[in-house]
């Protein structure tokens, strides 16, 4: 007599959670490994409040001025000027926008950069966001708030 050696249901279930997975993965890696924090849309730009990166003073009209951001802001403003070298290997990659905080674009339009902070070992939260058209965006929160730039 012979026996079915199909696993039945939960062999499907657990090769459905290993495909969902290897997707999930694969995404991620695609996207850089560094989506950024999911934060949802309230449809405003709340005010970074980092208190290792006190919040530059916004103009009337939501931008700040590069001479009001910390120095390291104006260093790699002026390397994504020269188009680097950037020390970071994730600088000039493709930031996705998943926030959706930024005026939406096609995938590819936005480059991130790193803006270090002093003090922190690793990456830090702050970052310049570049725009294909040569638009500037601060975030001191790791991509919970923007404010554009101006020069």
């Amino acid at each position: 007599m012979a026996t079915s050696r199909s696993g039945g249901p939960a062999r499907s279930s657990l090769l459905s959670l290993v495909v969902v997975l290897v997707v999930a993965v694969g995404i991620w890696a695609i996207n850089g490994g560094d989506p950024g924090t999911p934060t949802g849309n309230s449809g405003a730009t709340p005010i970074a409040t980092d208190p290792a990166a006190p919040a530059a003073p916004a103009r009337d009209d939501g931008t700040v001025a590069l001479a009001d951001l910390p120095p390291e802001a104006a260093e790699v403003v002026g390397l994504i000027d020269a188009g680097g070298p950037y020390p970071y290997d994730q600088d000039g990659g493709t930031f996705g926008n998943f926030e959706g905080l930024l005026p939406d674009r096609e995938r590819g339009y936005y480059e991130e950069f790193t803006v270090p902070t002093p003090g922190e070992d690793d990456r830090g939260a702050r970052r310049i966001v570049a725009g294909a058209d040569g638009e500037l965006y601060w975030t001191a929160d790791h991509y919970a708030s923007f404010e554009r730039i101006s020069r």
